[in-house]
């Protein structure tokens, strides 16, 4: 591509939504349906489902979940700091219908833990079928650096009926939400809520046999999928991992220096740190310097050749801050 060319592009897509993501990941979805609601043009940039991820990993440092957004040279990692950053952007349509944004995130946080009873339902169901070397990554990835695919796959199998009850029980919580004949988690318009809670359903749906049966049991929760799943996925168009890479060394964060003297952590900006995810071990820090911290999330600035200076954002809820 000439070089006049791409700087002509790279100024119209500078501060574009990029989502870094692949279709068959649930979170994705979740991120998706979000930008369905607020029916945003986003940019696609598709990533591999397994590491190595040459193309993620100078933009997030190290973080290797799926997805995370890009805006210019702002990385936002985790769909908590994705659809918060999405939702400071573009106000309307209110994620938060009715006032109602405390008790959603609240709820969001649930969902992320209903989740983990999904993924034992999924895993567990198709350990037979899974590529071993997919079972290995995600059985490491949710349970741990111990997680041995051999060692571990009878546990699996045999715990797919408790983790299905469990699954179960969270389900018919929707579909008792659902029960006055309201058309979305909220009331009469969609909102954050269902989109946190539609990807449980079209995970378990679409990754285990037995889920269209479990979802029969529930037919204002099917009803109520099909209306979420008709509001789409908003306007994407394909973009290429360089070409994000390029919008990222050639902007600059707009994120300003912040700092938080209530900190439970005595965290302060310029000061190293690194940031992980609490739940699980074994994954990859992501250390940088401290540009913004806040009660609900924490900015890193981090330089790398290949993408120059990003500033790449993390939830504090599920994560482990430390002093690099």
């Amino acid at each position: 591509m000439f070089p006049c060319l791409l700087s002509e592009i790279l100024s119209e897509i500078k501060l574009d939504i990029i989502l870094h993501h692949y279709p068959a990941s649930p979170v994705s979805e979740k991120v998706r349906v979000a930008l369905g609601i607020k029916k945003l043009a986003w940019r696609s940039v598709e990533i591999p489902r397994l590491p190595p991820k040459p193309d993620v990993m100078p933009l997030t440092g190290g973080y290797r979940r799926t997805p995370f957004m890009q805006i210019g040279a702002d990385i936002y990692c985790d769909s908590q700091c994705i659809l918060r950053e999405l939702h400071r952007r573009h106000p309307k349509p209110d994620f938060f219908p009715g006032g109602s944004e405390g008790v959603t995130w609240a709820l969001a946080r649930w969902t992320d833990t209903a989740f983990d009873c999904a993924v034992r339902v999924v895993l567990g169901g198709n350990v037979d079928q899974l590529p071993e070397p997919f079972l290995q990554d995600r059985g490491r990835l949710f349970f741990g650096p111990t997680f041995d695919k051999d060692k571990d796959k009878a546990r699996l199998k045999a715990d797919v009926p408790h983790a299905a009850a469990q699954v179960r029980a969270q389900l018919a919580w929707i579909d008792r939400q659902l029960g006055d004949g309201r058309d979305y988690l909220p009331g009469g318009v969609p909102g954050l809520f269902d989109a946190s809670c539609y990807y449980l359903v079209w995970f378990v749906r679409g990754r285990w046999q037995g889920g269209p049966a479990l979802m029969a049991q529930f037919p204002k929760l099917e009803a109520w999928e099909a209306r979420v799943k008709s509001i789409g996925h908003g306007k994407p168009t394909t973009m290429t991992a360089e070409e994000a890479i390029e919008v990222a060394r050639s902007a600059e964060t707009s994120t300003p220096e912040r700092g938080d003297a209530g900190d439970p952590q005595g965290l302060k900006p310029g000061q190293r740190v690194s940031v992980v995810a609490d739940l699980y071990s074994g994954e990859t820090p992501v250390e940088g310097r401290i540009r913004r911290v806040e009660a609900e999330t924490i900015s890193l600035l981090r330089d790398d050749p290949r993408v120059g200076t990003v500033c790449v954002h993390f939830p504090r809820v599920g994560y482990r801050v430390a002093i690099a």
